[in-house]
């Protein structure tokens, strides 16, 4: 149903509903159509006037679709009769109208009724994220930095997990301003980027920038750049954080990883308890490997190719002298097919020690098992994020020292666009989190925002230093 140019009159909205091969839904397509065409307000009154008139009420569902395209339109006094009559004749609303009303008035000139809304959603329920943000925005955008950050840590206290669009809100907001306890308060956005592993995207990286340039009488200086591999940025020399684990940490990780994740209530799931215990005497008697590959996993690195030849691919690349491989495979790849020539697999098992487990295991308690039992040294390659594991830990040191490790030991494997370059990428010496001394930042970026995690690494960074 094309919605009308204009308004209609009550006889004009009743033929065409008259026309219309459901009329019992039209006026919820149509209000759905004026929305996906941004149609005038005007045009979507009138329809409202016609179904007051004719039901002597209008319901719920419609005016929340009014509503919305007068959000989409920025339309605030009619949002504000909305929620006048929604007021009057509902008791409460669900998270989806106040969601629409929040992000409707936090845009306009009436942004301080948007707060008066939250609070008012508090006492019935938890307001969701977009709400609180909406808000905070709006608060930073009119320079109530206080209100903005008591919503921020309202909302981290209700265990929301803040969009890297907010805590760029606040570096955008706070520029120029000399206030030592909003100081504290960035710096703590960015230990929670540290602690939490994740990587700005250009954009928020240059609001960072712009931010630390900006403060009163600091003197700090931005500079784009790419870490060498000893892990010394070439800008101002420093030596970033070391990627290695002290013995003492590494002990604990290896415990808890042992207790959590191999043998926690996780891994039997996916494997038997005798498999494990085959698994664990064949790598005591093979100990210690330096790099541990999981094979399937690798194996499908370029769709177009067959497995057998991506895993060869892989094995040879990374085969250097006495390096000693475990290559963790599946049973069903013993058996010849158009993807796992025997030949080839042969020739593989020349080079690497290789371990098949049923095809319905999981080798991520296999890889990390063998990967730990060998020592420090040793380096494993998937192109899995490992995010599970992760979560089986159960406390914050140990996960935090799991993806310290990680950083340090995950080979990543890298393909062209094309898919015609395989690259292994080796586990930096230095550690690729935000990291800071005092009178230097330095933030790894990536080009792109990334709404999932990712194992990769960034390669860019920003350092930041304060000039005496």
């Amino acid at each position: 149903v094309q919605p009308p140019e204009k308004p209609l009159q009550t006889e004009e909205w009743k033929r065409l509903q008259e026309n219309f091969q459901s009329p019992e839904i039209f006026e919820e397509v149509m209000l759905n159509n004026m929305i996906k065409c941004n149609s005038r307000v005007d045009v979507a009154k009138s329809l409202l006037t016609y179904v007051a008139k004719s039901d002597g009420d209008i319901g719920y569902t419609l005016l929340i679709k009014y509503l919305a395209l007068c959000v989409q339109q920025q339309k605030t006094s009619e949002i504000c009769d909305v929620y006048d009559i929604m007021k009057m004749r509902f008791k409460t609303l669900e998270s989806g109208a106040y969601n629409l009303f929040i992000r409707g008035l936090s845009n306009s000139d009436k942004w301080r009724m948007a707060l008066t809304i939250l609070e008012d959603v508090k006492k019935v329920m938890t307001p969701s994220r977009t709400s609180y943000e909406s808000c905070i925005k709006a608060a930073g955008r009119h320079q109530e930095i206080n209100v903005a950050r008591e919503l921020y840590h309202d909302m981290l206290a209700k265990d929301l997990v803040p969009t890297l669009d907010v805590l760029q809100a606040f570096f955008d907001f706070s520029r120029g301003m000399k206030d030592a306890e909003l100081k504290q308060e960035l710096f703590g956005i960015l230990s929670y980027l540290r602690d939490n592993q994740i990587y700005p995207h250009r954009m928020f990286m240059r609001s960072i920038k712009l931010w630390f340039e900006s403060i009163p009488g600091e003197n700090w200086r931005g500079h784009l750049t790419n870490i060498k591999h000893s892990g010394q940025c070439p800008v101002c020399h420093h030596q970033l954080e070391d990627s290695n684990l002290t013995e003492e940490e590494y002990r604990i990780l290896k415990e808890r990883i042992t207790t959590d994740v191999i043998h926690g209530r996780d891994t039997f799931r996916k494997t038997s308890p005798q498999e494990f215990e085959a698994f664990q005497a064949f790598v005591e008697d093979r100990l210690p490997f330096d790099i541990v590959i999981d094979g399937l996993n690798v194996s499908h690195i370029k769709p177009k190719k067959m497995h057998c030849e991506n895993l060869f691919h892989a094995i040879n690349c990374l085969a250097k002298e006495n390096v000693r491989l475990l290559v963790l495979g599946r049973k069903h790849m013993l058996i010849n097919s158009s993807n796992w020539k025997q030949e080839v697999m042969k020739e593989m098992q020349n080079k690497a020690d290789f371990f098949f487990a049923e095809n319905i295991s999981e080798d991520d308690a296999f890889l990390l098992y063998a990967t730990l039992r060998s020592g420090k040294h040793c380096r494993f390659v998937t192109r899995d994020f490992l995010r599970d594991h992760k979560a089986c830990l159960s406390d914050s040191l140990t996960r935090h020292l799991f993806r310290k490790w990680q950083r340090g030991h995950q080979i990543v494997v890298s393909s062209s666009a094309e898919g015609k370059h395989i690259d292994f990428l080796p586990a930096f010496n230095y550690d690729c989190v935000v990291q800071t001394t005092g009178d230097t930042w330095h933030i790894p970026y990536k080009d792109m925002f990334e709404e999932k995690y990712s194992y990769q690494v960034p390669r860019k960074w920003l350092c930041l230093q304060q000039k005496q």
